[in-house]
């Protein structure tokens, strides 16, 4: 059975899960399913109920009731938690029980369960996670599939981050997830070993979902500028496995739900009304779903004209496409991409826009300003930090 909230009644504390350890809970309002919120890494309980002042960032945070914990409380049961090692946005650090580190994400889902288990929260579930914590939240779900009925994951990491990234880059994180590991005790996950565990989970049953993506650049420890695009590769990868609703056009930093905690909070209440509906899905943009490969007869068909138009086209290469909502999509090209060194064309290459096309491209870009998907103010650095002066130049179109 449902229930709506009716009122917020506050409590927060350590519970006792067992083997003399405690963990810091503090649940408020009433109602089904149950969000559960799961801080990134070192994260503690007020990274969901202090937010970031966007004038003076320098000055912290503060507790705000526009926050995500505060707000959310009017409308269903939420909870969050204090992982051990994690500190709260003072330094303090949390009244959780130690434990050894470096630490998984397996460990993280084993301590939330039986923390749900001791406190007697019942389900179903939604969880919310963040960064480090959103790993921690699909894997829960994919260990406890039937107390979980929704996810939203908030600029999270994944498995997908490693194949974005080159080997280099990829040592390079590993790396800095390893200096975090000291001898006072603080939270210092364990990147490599989880991922590995991670191939040997089911797959997650389907449920609603939401993946927020930060589009301002931070530093994740992979390397310098060059590295941002793979962080967003990563996500892109990840919203399309869950069949998720993607939003990352999110004017923030990794701190998504401190910067902006409206998109977060609209983003839960969206899987609270699908589970409460009965929907195994959130509503999506068209653009949020990947096309399926268009009918094995209109693709022969396609080829063939492919190949005769190129034929006579005397081009050295080409690359074409077709997207039909509702149908399907259609990729291919042919030729070299080189003429000295006969490298064949390739659907990922990338090529200059010129001639007629800039006139199709500068009529897209406007209407995606329009839908409020592109920023007229926008600048190179959003997609190639890597360029030279990137946050000083704008898109040649505009």
């Amino acid at each position: 059975m449902v229930v709506a909230a009716t009122e917020a009644s506050n409590s927060g504390g350590l519970v006792d899960i067992g083997g003399g350890r405690k963990i810091y809970l503090q649940c408020s309002g009433v109602g089904s399913p149950t969000v559960v919120l799961i801080s990134g890494t070192r994260g503690a309980h007020d990274d969901w109920t202090d937010l970031m002042d966007p004038k003076n960032p320098a000055d912290g945070t503060k507790p705000r009731e526009s926050a995500v914990f505060p707000q959310v409380s009017k409308v269903t049961r939420i909870c969050v938690y204090d992982r051990p090692g994690t500190t709260r946005n003072d330094t303090t650090v949390t009244d959780s029980t130690p434990v050894r580190q470096p630490t998984t994400a397996q460990q993280g889902v084993a301590d939330l369960h039986a923390l749900l288990i001791a406190a007697k929260e019942p389900g179903p579930y939604i969880l919310v996670g963040h960064s480090w914590g959103g790993l921690i939240a699909r894997l829960f779900a994919s260990t406890y599939p039937d107390e979980v009925s929704g996810l939203v994951l908030v600029d999270a990491a994944s498995e997908f981050l490693k194949s974005s990234l080159t080997a280099a880059q990829w040592a390079t994180y590993i790396e800095a997830t390893k200096k975090l590991i000291e001898s006072n005790g603080l939270e210092a996950p364990e990147h490599a070993r989880t991922l590995g565990l991670l191939h040997g989970s089911p797959q997650i049953p389907a449920m609603p979902v939401v993946v927020l993506t930060s589009d301002k650049r931070f530093d994740f420890g992979a390397g310098g500028a060059e590295t941002w695009p793979a962080w967003r590769t990563a996500q892109d990868h990840l919203a399309k496995v869950l069949n998720a609703k993607h939003v990352s056009d999110t004017n923030s930093g990794h701190a998504i739900q401190m910067e902006q905690p409206q998109l977060v909070i609209d983003a839960i209440r969206e899987v609270i009304e699908a589970v409460r509906s009965g929907s195994h899905q959130v509503a999506r943009n068209e653009t949020d779903a990947e096309l399926s490969p268009i009918a094995e007869r209109s693709r022969i068909a396609l080829e063939k004209a492919l190949d005769e138009g190129f034929t006579k086209s005397g081009l050295p290469g080409v690359i074409t496409g077709l997207w039909i909502p509702s149908t399907g999509s259609w990729i291919a090209s042919r030729g070299v991409s080189d003429l000295k060194t006969k490298a064949p064309m390739t659907a990922d290459l990338q090529a200059p826009i010129g001639s007629i096309t800039k006139s199709f491209a500068v009529t897209i870009a406007l209407q995606l300003v329009g839908e409020g998907k592109l920023r007229m103010e926008d600048t190179i650095e959003r997609w190639y930090p890597q360029i030279p002066e990137a946050s000083e130049l704008l898109p040649k179109c505009f």
